[in-house]
């Protein structure tokens, strides 16, 4: 199971979340440690204050005085219970216990103490129950006396120290989660933010590709500059690649030029062509090497070229209608009027041309020519429902002069002339199984700069 997102933004939002909870749980434990040692605090030195008044009491002798107990009772706080135990007797208030060394763990030596006449330990916390099982957290200590060591203890109820926090923990609670609420915000804004050079790095790349622009812009943040350095050179190099391999197409072209006449010469002696067929495959080469020729000379069609795609169908199919009527298949097309791609009209006529002709030839009663969009690219499509191509023979099918079945006609140029059309343009053209058997072609080509917009 993967747990981190594959996007950056998911990532870091992912992070900056948990980052976020971790501090919001530290913030709250901290601070409610904070508040109960602050509330403990308050609530010792009341308690210590009130002791200092029952230490009071403890007479040098051991006893007790009771009558002045009474007087002092009225200054306590409500619900605070107290206990003196001395070795010649005892005086307490709300059922605090003797308290033994298993309650107060060990009792620290006796320690003397210059705020009383006689010798005193230091005041130390403990926590018990009451008699009838209510808890307290109290304070303690000994008193040194000539019958020997006394003890005095006071207490206050733990809820007087309990509900305090809690009622200073749900505004804190509801604090810490608005200050989470607006640390997210704060967050999905900096992220916003702090990717939108990625957002437009992604759009500079596109206008690249698609032709609107020739290079990205300089003007990158620091951190995206070698990377757009990097993708400038790439762009660069392709360029000076396809210009090679133009120059070369164009060569190979001009070359063929003089063969291709003197051809056509000789098969115009008499009775070398008795047919006809020899100078119609002659005039269909030299007029494939003059496009080409041109095509290379010009280089390629610009991405600001509008060709509708529905019209060229259309246009093809009504004429592939008359010259296959005696194979009694059916065409149509199924293409939006306003879909239209950045292909010169001549080339998209070519490969449409190719691959429905060699669908008419195949199909047994119907070839649909479709259309669709996918992203920055249209994909069209030629089906037919004849015997298809074997997924083995596909890719041979679209090399030059391949012919898979020597019976029918043509001379093999045609898929291969579509598929080098759609790689030249950045497309490409695939094979396939159409719906309810026979042949899908394929053809993914660039949308138009107006349809992108």
């Amino acid at each position: 199971m993967r747990l981190m997102p594959r996007s950056i933004r998911g990532r870091l939002l992912a992070l900056s979340a948990v980052a976020t909870l971790l501090a919001l749980v530290v913030a709250g434990v901290a601070i409610g440690g904070i508040l109960e040692r602050f509330v403990v605090h308050g609530a010792d030195q009341r308690l210590d204050n009130e002791g200092f008044v029952l230490a009071s009491l403890v007479k040098r002798d051991g006893g007790i005085d009771r009558a002045r107990a009474t007087e002092i009772e009225a200054g306590f706080a409500p619900g605070d219970v107290w206990r003196i135990d001395t070795p010649t007797g005892s005086l307490s208030r709300g059922g605090l216990p003797p308290l033994t060394e298993a309650t107060l763990d060990r009792l620290p030596p006796p320690r003397p103490d210059r705020r009383h006449d006689h010798g005193v330990s230091p005041w130390r916390p403990f926590d018990s129950d009451l008699t009838d099982g209510a808890p307290v957290h109290g304070r303690w200590r000994t008193v040194l006396t000539d019958a020997g060591p006394a003890m005095v203890a006071v207490a206050t109820p733990r809820e007087t120290i309990t509900r305090p926090i809690l009622g200073a923990m749900a505004p804190l609670i509801l604090s810490l989660l608005a200050l989470g609420v607006l640390l997210a915000i704060a967050t999905l804004v900096q992220l916003r933010i702090g990717l939108r050079p990625l957002d437009r790095l992604r759009d500079d790349i596109a206008a690249v590709r698609n032709g609107r622009a020739e290079r990205l812009p300089d003007d990158q943040p620091a951190e995206l500059a070698p990377l757009a350095s990097e993708l400038n050179a790439l762009v660069a190099d392709n360029q000076a690649a396809l210009a090679a391999a133009r120059g070369s197409a164009a060569n190979l072209a001009h070359g063929l030029k003089t063969p291709i006449a003197t051809l056509a010469l000789v098969a115009g002696e008499p009775g070398r062509d008795p047919d006809g067929r020899l100078a119609a495959l002659v005039a269909r080469l030299d007029a494939t090497v003059r496009h080409h020729l041109g095509r290379a000379r010009a280089g390629i069609a610009s991405a600001r070229v509008v060709t509708p795609v529905a019209a060229v169908a259309e246009g093809l199919a009504t004429a592939l209608r008359r010259i296959h009527a005696e194979h009694g298949v059916v065409i149509e097309v199924a293409v939006s009027a306003d879909l239209a791609v950045a292909v010169d009209r001549t080339d998209l006529d070519e490969m449409i041309g190719n691959l429905a002709d060699n669908a008419m030839r195949w199909a047994r009663s119907r070839v649909v020519i479709g259309a669709r969009v996918a992203s920055s690219s249209a994909i069209v499509t030629i089906s037919d429902d004849g015997p298809g191509i074997p997924a083995i023979e596909r890719e041979r099918a679209l090399a030059k002069g391949a012919r898979l079945d020597e019976r029918g006609e043509g001379h093999g140029f045609g898929l291969a002339i579509a598929h080098e059309l759609a790689i030249l343009y950045g497309g490409d053209l695939t094979l396939g199984d159409a719906p309810g058997g026979g042949l899908t072609a394929t053809l993914t080509l660039p949308l138009a700069r107006s349809i992108q917009q």
